[in-house]
């Protein structure tokens, strides 16, 4: 009986019935606790976001393992040791400990089949103090994974070699691997769930040092769909905070919180940085739905570092409290890269922070900071923020055609870029630019800007473009959206819009031409009233968070 339920249980965990595998292994365990029983809770406790539980049953199960004289099984529990104690829980000590054990463990039978994970994990522990010793580590993984054709191995090891040779400067070799790997994810070349984890994490971490948020957002398909089918990877702490980052970025703020919150409750009180970042990501998002106390609430008693003192920044601002957000952002600016996107982001808000104030010299000081910034490279993200700030500034100068080229380029950018919420505020800037010389032009943004703020959920900015477009003598209102409005080819369409494809990729999956293909995106989204294939994503990912 119990060695059928061990066997239902692993066939769950296969299946990624978390929960059911669980109740399997939680059944087997009240009637005999093996090792494979509690290795198999063990699995299923993390799969559902219960560390600190997943690590009790993982160390209870090396313990019956070694006790048992299973010294593979002793390996791969401490293996995942390692991996949940510097992954999710920042104890650096406990998972070098770990591996050790791991490494101890398998000495004692036949350690081939684990070498190239113990590579893996001693490149990735050495990662923050010897990129080079990582790199060479991350290669001969690399290597052993060709000769034992171990796909997972191959695709991990590829991509953390990767993540090394971005961290050491070599962004256009670095992505192209992780790349390959995310690509073998797409093709199914993994024979473990937890490959998706650790690769799209890499990923995540990747795009995060590069500042490519855009690479991130592209290959969000892989992650949508693994979410789709298995429920959330991302309970690496630092990669799920990241993902909640890029969620609230592209406009799918529920799904975002989500995440965020549970990076927060994961991350209490074991893992402060990470669990910084995921506050401060999440207040940013309730700053921007207009909750102005959750925001405030959040940050409050946090170390200020980089991910706690941006957010704050940008609530002080909105409360008006000019004078702090600059002293808050010159204090992020004197301590962080000059040629980083944060200080990108951070010089945009600066700008602002000094037009409120009335003060347009540093204003156009913290303008020209940005443009040497971004300078000649192609920057997408870097450069939509320089254009928009530099179209405020040439606003507060009454200088309107060159605001309005600045709007116009910053427009292009965000949405390109899939980032809704800076899009909309790029339209509503160039509606109030354009106002008084061009009432239409300044009414056909003000409602793109209205609808993308509708569509989000960022009620004052929504409220901000639903006040001038009264003045304009328009009453606001959303477009015709909804489901119902859509055919059962569009609603096909709208699912593959969500899921990452482009227009050729959605004419192979239907058998249609390319031509009709785009006939269909089109109607999409005029029915639904948005914009772009972003805005048009970010409604479907909202109606279905909400039903």
């Amino acid at each position: 009986m119990v060695q059928a339920e061990i066997e239902a249980g692993r066939s769950l965990l296969e299946l990624g019935r978390w929960t059911d595998a669980r109740a399997a292994f939680e059944a087997a365990l009240a009637s005999q606790p093996s090792a494979a029983v509690l290795h198999g809770l063990a699995e299923a406790l993390w799969w559902t976001g219960d560390i600190q539980a997943s690590a009790t049953y993982y160390q209870r199960a090396y313990s019956a393992y070694r006790d048992e004289g299973n010294s593979f099984g002793a390996a791969w529990a401490a293996i995942f040791l390692s991996l949940t104690y510097k992954n999710c829980l920042g104890n650096e000590a406990a998972a070098v400990g770990w591996l050790a054990r791991a490494e101890t463990a398998a000495g004692q039978g036949d350690p081939a089949p684990l070498q190239g994970w113990f590579m893996v994990l001693r490149g990735h522990l050495a990662t923050e103090h010897d990129l080079n010793y990582a790199a060479d580590l991350e290669q001969k993984a690399l290597d052993h994974a060709a000769r034992t054709a171990d796909r997972d191995l191959e695709l991990v090891a590829r991509a953390d070699l990767g993540l090394i040779r971005v961290k050491q400067g070599d962004l256009e070799l670095g992505m192209a691997m992780i790349d390959e790997s995310m690509a073998g994810l797409s093709a199914g070349e993994n024979r473990r769930l937890d490959t998706v984890v650790m690769v799209c994490c890499i990923m995540l971490t990747a795009c995060e040092v590069a500042a490519d948020f855009e690479r991130a957002t592209q290959w969000s398909h892989v992650t949508d769909q693994f979410l789709a089918t298995y429920g959330c990877p991302y309970l690496f702490a630092e990669c799920r905070a990241i993902y909640g980052s890029v969620l609230v970025a592209n406009g799918r703020w529920p799904a975002a919180e989500q995440e965020l919150r549970s990076a927060i409750s994961q991350t209490q009180g074991t893992y402060p940085p990470v669990h910084r970042l995921a506050a401060g990501s999440l207040a940013l998002l309730k700053l921007r739905q207009g909750r102005l106390e959750e925001a405030d609430a959040l940050l409050t008693g946090l170390d200020p570092d980089l991910a706690v003192i941006l957010p704050l920044a940008a609530v002080k601002l909105a409360r008006g409290e000019n004078a702090l957000a600059i002293a808050l952002l010159d204090r992020t600016l004197r301590g962080i890269d000059k040629d980083s996107i944060e200080s990108v982001r951070a010089l945009e808000m600066l700008v602002e922070a000094y037009l409120a104030k009335g003060d347009m010299d540093q204003a156009a000081n913290a303008v020209d900071r940005l443009n040497s910034t971004v300078g000649t490279r192609t920057w997408l993200e870097a450069a939509a923020r320089c254009s928009l700030a530099a179209g405020r500034l040439a606003r507060a100068r009454d200088d309107n055609p060159t605001a309005l080229a600045c709007f116009e380029r910053a427009v292009d950018g965000f949405l390109r870029l899939g980032l809704p919420h800076e899009a909309g505020r790029a339209h509503l800037a160039m509606a109030e630019a354009s106002r008084d010389a061009n009432p239409e032009l300044a009414t056909l943004e003000a409602q793109a800007a209205f609808d993308a703020f509708e569509i989000l959920g960022a009620h004052p900015d929504r409220d901000r473009a639903a006040g001038l477009l009264r003045s304009l003598g328009v009453a606001s209102k959303p477009g015709p959206r909804g489901p119902g409005l859509l055919t059962d080819r569009e609603t096909e369409v709208l699912k593959l819009l969500s899921s990452g494809l482009s227009n050729p990729e959605i004419a192979d999956r239907l058998v249609i031409s390319r031509k009709t293909a785009a006939h269909h995106v089109s109607n999409v989204l005029s029915k639904l009233g948005v914009r772009n294939r972003a805005e048009a994503v970010a409604y479907a990912s909202r109606l279905s968070e909400d039903g």
